[in-house]
């Protein structure tokens, strides 16, 4: 059963709609039915007369219709018109004008008729006219003269044509000549000026109206306009009167607005609706008016709502009834406003609400057919049955006629016919065809079997099953062989057999079966449905900000069904990209090589597949440094200020920041630009302060955040007028250069500052507190002036005042000067010294008189020098130290000096020449202080139990050594550290012997120097005590050779089997033959092992109540106490200062380590034994 969507049984009209769609089923051209028009002429046929008329007719039907024609409401004869003819199979008729016929002659009203045993059916009524293009009447155009200010009217009025021309204005070059706010174009085509200009003066212009339709173009004759200004016309009449006559004009005079069109205060506009309201306000007036629109107790429609013509016309689009109401459109500029009301009614010509459609039913069925239409007025609704009323047309039982409806009730086949509906008004008419078919015929599908559908996943899928039946089948829809009939949701059943899924997904592919059934039979169709997966841009272009010449990248990565083939292409404002080789498409991306300004705009990446299509955009904003400013003006022109005006460039994107206004002084600096001053970027004028004297020439340039543009072209030059100059030079300055003058110096003033021709300078002086006179003298434009003759180092006042040709600068400011300076006379006195300690003294003098220093005191130098140390009585080279004391001091401190030591000093006073004489030489002496370390700390000679120490004296004992410290301790295996042993040593003591220390032992030393003081800083050292001379020969022997790691190895494996045969023969209770050896001797150390038998001396065991002596190998138990044991390879070696590295090797005498140092874990204190490298490899 097929699914109906959205029926509501309580609305009759919905269902009666409802079943006209399930009727208005296509019949098949098979199958008997009455005619249908498919083709024919607009209503309004307007033809060019000098091509062939065409009026076209064609339709539908079985049998093929016949078809007849009627002109201006009588039957059209065409067999008696030799120039008419109608295509073969059609009902299009071709009046043949090219022939020697006429197009008026046809003028008319025509109507076809397609007619078969069914039915007929009639067209429009076709209103033929032949389009004109008539030539403008000829007449006599005087000049228009016109006063400036004053409003002026073009008239067009074009010759009347079909359809009416479109109206423009150029000029004899064909140039269209420019509109603007004061001059433009009215809808009538009427050319109009708000106030005319001296520029309107011109003699050409000129009309045109083009005709589209015989695409021609007819002109007016020129027209001319003389505009008068109020200058020109002061000047004829000054030229005709006498110096004694008054004369003159009044000046272009201010008008309010008035409106040019419409006339009057209302004004009334008809419309038809569904068209384009156009409505016009041009006014006069001097200001410019401005047009502003507003509709009365409503808004503007949004969206539909237009302003053209610089807002005089307002533009509506599709206009509703809604849209009636009244418009005021308000004129205004500066001296007022004026307004014009537009009430505009909407009106409608019929449209169609519910238009006929044809009906198919079998015999027995009920049906309707139902004309709905509207209109303003509301229009008349008329039927016909086969082109005639039907009122008279033949009876039929089966039918009914009720208004807009006509019902049909068991209608038989003869019942078949075509009805019109003819719904008319005042501004038109509607004509509709719709046939009554009576049919009885069994279902038959007419999409093809097994078509293919491929849809994207997510997006609907539509499965078409077009089909036909009397009466109408039932659609059912399966999906796979044996699946079972589709319902729910999921599925969306359409009243045309189609079914829809709403969102297909993958699943959703596989094969579809629609079922078409009605009483007189059954049929059924499959088609294949494949869901692919969705094109995705994964990687969309991004907005790009980019200068000028620089290189841009857009990418447009996509995801794609593999079974599908995308095709990418680029646009740019939706527009295929230029034909330029700067533009490079790669597989995923879009580069743009050396970007010009052209380049700016929306970059669009569109990727197209044959199921679908995806696009991505962004924009690509090209920016770089403004263009130069242009027009620049210059206004106002004062003695001191002139206004710059000038008109920015583009701004390229980026906005203009500010403005910089530079200037040249053609007069004095032609060529060189300064700047003047800079404006923010929003100011287009400028008030500048000018100086007198310059012929001025001024440019703009434009800044924004890429950089300034170049320079605007200058601006016209001006000069400004000669004055006496305005300032005095600057840093005056008197300064002696000999102990007798006096040197005046200053800073020129420019050519620009000057105000004038004749620079020169009135210098001025008198000895302060001394003269009342000033001594003057003038000079040329130079700066410097020297006095001879003065005292030494005496102020001076001076002055320097400008002055030229005009006249004097202001009275100048006065400055304090000197005449030159001389060595200063005396020395400073009363030089005490106050030692503070041992590196620090403090000096103090008496200042020198002022007087006596001849010059502007700058400070004191104390040099002060090293005699000799009291500690060693030796003298070296002398080196002086200087120290500077700034101003007027009388005091300061001498650093760094060095302990117990004779130092003399001297005090020199100094000013701009130089040093004065020295102070006689003080002596002082510094008292003692620690002394440094020991220059150096060298252990040699070591023993078994002795080391010996030897040291330099301090480098500076900084006084008398009393003693030096000693201190000791040993450091063990795990380098903690023993007891602190002190030693106290007379100073004149260089070495020391210690004895009675352990051998092989490590022992860290602190060495320091003392005096009455105290203790200086100490160095460390650290040292070994050797082992035995053999045993560490032997190791030095071997530890140098590569094999000796496979040897020890070897050995260690030999030494773990006789532990455990010793083990095993302990535990019997025997002794082993070393112990007898033992025995034998009387010493109870332990005696090494023998190379002849490689034997061990035997141990004690528990019988023998003998305690483990301090140099026995190892218990019974086999372990071995590391604190227990002092097994030394010193027992074996051979020389005493043997040592060995920690990789193995040897090294000479064991250099001391630092304080900081850890020791090294295989620099221990004792040197490993051989039981523990035995338990090591083991």
């Amino acid at each position: 059963m097929l699914k109906k969507k959205n029926i509501s049984a309580s609305k009759a009209s919905l269902v009666l709609f409802l079943c006209q769609i399930i009727s208005a089923l296509d019949v098949p051209l098979d199958l008997l039915q009455p005619p249908t028009i498919t083709q024919q002429s607009p209503k309004d046929y307007i033809v060019d007369p000098r091509e062939n008329i065409v009026i076209q007719c064609e339709a539908k039907g079985k049998p093929p219709p016949s078809f007849s024609w009627t002109r201006n409401g009588t039957h059209f004869d065409i067999d008696k018109d030799a120039l008419v003819t109608m295509k073969p199979n059609s009902g299009t008729l071709v009046i043949n004008i090219m022939n020697g016929g006429k197009a008026e002659a046809y003028e008319g009203v025509y109507q076809c008729t397609a007619r078969n045993e069914r039915g007929a059916a009639i067209s429009n009524n076709i209103v033929i006219r032949p389009s004109r293009s008539p030539l403008w009447t000829k007449e006599k155009l005087e000049p228009n003269h016109v006063r400036e200010g004053d409003s002026l009217v073009l008239h067009c009025r074009p010759p009347v044509g079909l359809p009416p021309p479109i109206i423009f204005w150029m000029d004899n070059a064909f140039q269209k000549l420019p509109q603007s706010e004061r001059v433009s174009q009215g809808l009538n085509g009427d050319l109009y000026f708000s106030n005319v200009q001296p520029e309107d003066s011109r003699e050409d212009y000129i009309c045109y109206a083009r005709f589209n339709h015989t695409q021609t173009i007819q002109q007016k004759q020129p027209i001319s306009v003389k505009v008068f200004s109020m200058d020109s016309l002061n000047d004829t009449i000054a030229a005709n009167l006498s110096d004694t006559d008054i004369y003159g004009a009044k000046s272009v005079t201010e008008r309010q607005p008035v409106l040019l069109t419409p006339t009057g205060s209302t004004s009334t506009k008809v419309e038809l609706r569904g068209n384009v309201l156009l409505l016009e306000c041009i006014a006069a007036g001097l200001p410019t008016p401005v047009i502003r629109w507003i509709k009365e107790g409503g808004e503007l429609p949004a969206n539909r709502t237009f302003f053209e013509n610089f807002k005089k016309t307002l533009k509506i689009i599709d206009v509703s009834e809604a849209d009636s109401g009244n418009y005021k459109c308000i004129a205004r500029n500066t001296l007022g406003s004026v307004h014009h009301v537009i009430s505009v009614t909407v009106k409608a010509a019929p449209y169609w609400i519910t238009a006929p459609r044809n009906l198919v039913l079998s015999p027995g069925e009920d049906g309707t057919l139902i004309c709905r239409a509207n209109g303003n007025p509301k229009p008349n609704i008329s039927w016909l049955a086969n082109g005639v009323p039907i009122a008279i047309a033949p009876e039929d039982p089966s039918r009914k006629v009720d208004g807009d409806t006509i019902i049909f009730s068991h209608v038989q086949e003869r019942s078949s016919a075509v009805y019109q509906c003819n719904a008319s008004n005042e501004y038109g008419y509607l004509l509709a065809n719709a046939f009554v078919n009576v049919l009885a015929e069994p279902p038959r599908i007419l999409t093809p079997a097994d078509k293919l559908y491929q849809v994207i996943a997510d997006s609907p899928a539509l499965l078409d099953c077009a089909y036909f039946g009397s009466p109408k089948p039932e659609i059912e829809w399966f999906k796979g062989v044996k699946g079972s009939i589709l319902r729910g949701s999921e599925y969306i059943f359409h009243y045309n057999g189609t079914l829809e899924i709403p969102v297909a997904q993958k699943d959703s592919s596989g094969t579809y079966t629609c079922v078409a059934r009605n009483e007189l039979g059954k049929i059924q169709n499959e088609v294949q449905l494949e869901v692919k997966d969705p094109t995705m841009i994964i990687k969309q272009p991004e907005y790009k900000v980019i200068q000028r010449y620089g290189q841009v990248s857009f990418e447009c990565i996509i995801k794609h069904d593999s079974t599908l083939l995308p095709t990418v292409i680029w646009l740019k404002d939706n527009d295929v990209l230029p034909d330029d080789e700067r533009f490079l498409v790669g597989k995923d991306n879009l580069t743009i090589m050396n970007v010009t300004d052209k380049d700016d705009g929306t970059y669009t990446c569109v990727v197209n597949t044959t199921l679908d299509s995806v696009s991505a955009s962004a924009v690509l904003t090209v920016v770089a440094r403004p263009n130069p400013p242009f027009d620049l003006e210059l206004t106002g022109q004062l003695e001191r200020s002139i206004e710059l005006s000038w008109i920015p460039g583009d701004e390229n994107n980026s906005p203009i920041t500010n403005f910089v206004i530079e200037y040249e002084d053609g007069l004095h600096e032609p060529g060189v630009w300064h700047h003047q001053t800079e404006v923010p970027g929003t100011q287009t004028t400028v008030h500048l302060k000018l100086s007198p004297y310059v012929n001025y020439s001024f440019r703009v340039i434009a800044v924004n955040e890429i950089g300034r543009s170049q320079p605007s072209e200058p601006s016209e030059q001006y000069l400004t007028k000669s004055a006496s100059p305005d300032e005095n030079p600057s840093n005056v300055q008197g300064i002696g250069s000999e102990p007798d003058n006096l040197v005046i110096t200053w800073e020129s003033l420019t050519d620009f500052q000057s105000n004038g021709p004749g620079l020169q300078y009135k210098v001025s002086w008198r000895q302060k507190d001394v003269d009342d006179e000033w001594t003057s003298v003038i000079v040329a434009n130079v700066s410097k002036y020297i006095v001879s003759g003065t005292p030494t180092f005496v102020p001076y006042e001076i002055k320097v005042q400008a002055l030229n040709d005009l006249g004097y600068a202001p009275e100048p400011s006065e400055v304090i000067g000197h005449s030159g300076e001389d060595l200063p006379m005396v020395a400073p006195g009363n030089v005490q010294v106050h030692v503070i300690n041992s590196t620090l003294a403090k000096v103090h003098w008496d200042p020198v008189p002022l007087k006596s220093v001849r010059g502007h005191l700058q400070g004191y130098k104390v040099y002060y020098w090293k005699v000799q140390s009291l500690s060693r009585r030796s003298r070296r080279h002398v080196e002086k130290n200087i120290l500077t004391f700034r101003g007027n001091k009388t005091f300061g401190m001498l650093p760094g000096l060095e302990p117990y030591s004779s130092y003399k000093l001297n005090v020199r006073v100094v000013n701009g020449k130089g040093e004065g004489p020295a102070s006689p030489d003080k002596v002082f002496k510094t008292p003692e202080g620690v002394p440094s370390s020991p220059s150096f700390l060298k252990i040699t000679n070591p023993t078994l139990d002795s080391l010996t120490l030897e040291w330099g004296s301090p480098i500076h004992p900084n006084g008398v050594l009393t003693s030096y410290i000693l201190k000791f301790q040993p450091i063990n295996n795990t380098h903690e550290l023993g007891p602190l042993v002190e030693i106290r040593i007379p100073a004149n003591e260089s070495s020391l012997i210690l004895k009675n220390l352990n051998y092989s032992t490590r022992y860290k030393f602190y060495f320091n120097a003392q005096t009455s003081v105290g203790s200086g800083s100490q160095i460390t050292e650290e040292a070994v005590t050797i082992m035995d001379e053999a045993m560490a020969s032997r190791q030095v022997d071997i530890a140098t050779q590569g094999w000796f790691i496979g040897l020890m190895c070897a050995v260690a494996l030999l030494i773990l089997i006789l532990l455990i045969v010793c083990f095993i023969r302990r535990n019997k209770g025997g002794k082993y033959p070393v112990k007898e050896k033992e025995d034998a001797h009387a010493d109870p150390e332990i005696q090494p092992m023998k190379e002849d038998d490689g034997t061990f001396g035997e141990y004690s065991d528990a019988e023998d109540h003998k305690p483990l002596k301090k140099g026995s190998r190892t218990p019974s138990d086999r372990t071995v106490k590391k604190e227990d044991s002092d097994d030394s390879l010193v027992d074996y070696g051979e020389g005493v200062n043997g040592q060995f590295n920690e990789d193995g090797s040897f090294i000479g005498q064991y250099s001391g380590k630092k304080e900081k140092e850890p020791a090294e874990g295989n620099e221990s204190s004792e040197a490993p034994s051989p039981v523990n490298a035995m338990n090591s490899f083991v």
